[in-house]
């Protein structure tokens, strides 16, 4: 049975205009991602796999293969997708709830049952009697639960984060973990997650694919089999740790071959 999302044979590559050279960032990325599955990319910095991810989206072309949802390929950015960027980017003159209406704008469902759904979304971040506030009147965890609920309003069949914790402070970051799986587990999208964060990726994640260093492939997925609901107390239990410490030992073989030497930890 073919999943929601299909990536076959995956390479992108980019014309350096300067010299006319052409780089290539992702190489023969085959991958099946499930309905209602939430997977996490994780890698050495410039391994692609947030070249993957915008691929997905399509705001970057393929190369060679091709990825498809429900069979359809992905020539261009489609509402069937919604990215969550690591910067919430909330237009500063929008109050939260025109933010979150932004997108049910732009395709003409602005109207009564619009507002009702982005009511009830503001209600599902955390955001209630929040509505009416303006961006910077929001602390930063509160401006990505804005930037969440904006993405879930026109209710994609996926949902695209690409580091969406990355400039939060530490506690504010675990705290949002706990949060995205709560609204994941109540919205049952689709979800892929980039992060730099091993356990972060553990911890939210079904799977975890983990990208060797440039040009990017998969070098192994890992299925995370901890129970669901997972309380944040999960990340010190010893079957959490040993994932973190399998998949930190593979992340430094690809490190190295970078080139640079990773620290122990």
């Amino acid at each position: 049975m073919n999943g929601k999302l299909e990536a076959t044979n995956v390479c992108v590559e980019y014309l350096i205009a300067r010299t006319g050279e052409r780089f290539r960032a992702l190489e023969d990325v085959c991958l099946t991602v499930n309905e209602g599955e939430f997977v996490s990319f994780l890698g050495p910095s410039g391994c692609g796999k947030t070249t993957f991810l915008h691929a997905i989206d399509g705001l970057v072309p393929v190369t060679r293969g091709e990825i498809r949802i429900d069979d359809r390929a992905i020539t261009k950015p489609g509402k069937d997708r919604a990215m969550v960027f690591q910067s919430p980017a909330l237009l500063p003159w929008r109050t939260v709830m025109c933010n979150v209406m932004y997108g049910l704008e732009i395709q003409g469902a602005g109207g009564q049952a619009g507002k009702q759904r982005v009511t009830n979304l503001i209600k599902l971040v955390g955001l209630e009697g929040f509505e009416h506030r303006f961006p910077n009147e929001l602390s930063g965890g509160m401006q990505q639960r804005a930037n969440l609920a904006r993405a879930l309003a026109t209710d994609p069949e996926i949902l695209l984060l690409d580091e969406p914790f990355a400039n939060l402070d530490e506690q504010t970051r675990e705290f949002m973990q706990a949060e995205l799986l709560r609204i994941w587990a109540t919205t049952h999208k689709t979800a892929i997650f980039v992060t730099h964060n091993i356990t972060e990726a553990i911890y939210l994640s079904d799977r975890v694919v983990v990208f060797s260093a440039r040009p990017g492939h998969i070098k192994k997925i890992v299925t995370i089999d901890l129970p669901r609901p997972r309380p944040l107390k999960l990340k010190r239990q010893v079957e959490f740790l040993k994932y973190e410490e399998d998949i930190w030992e593979m992340l430094q073989e690809e490190v190295a071959k970078m080139g640079m030497r990773a620290q122990e930890t």
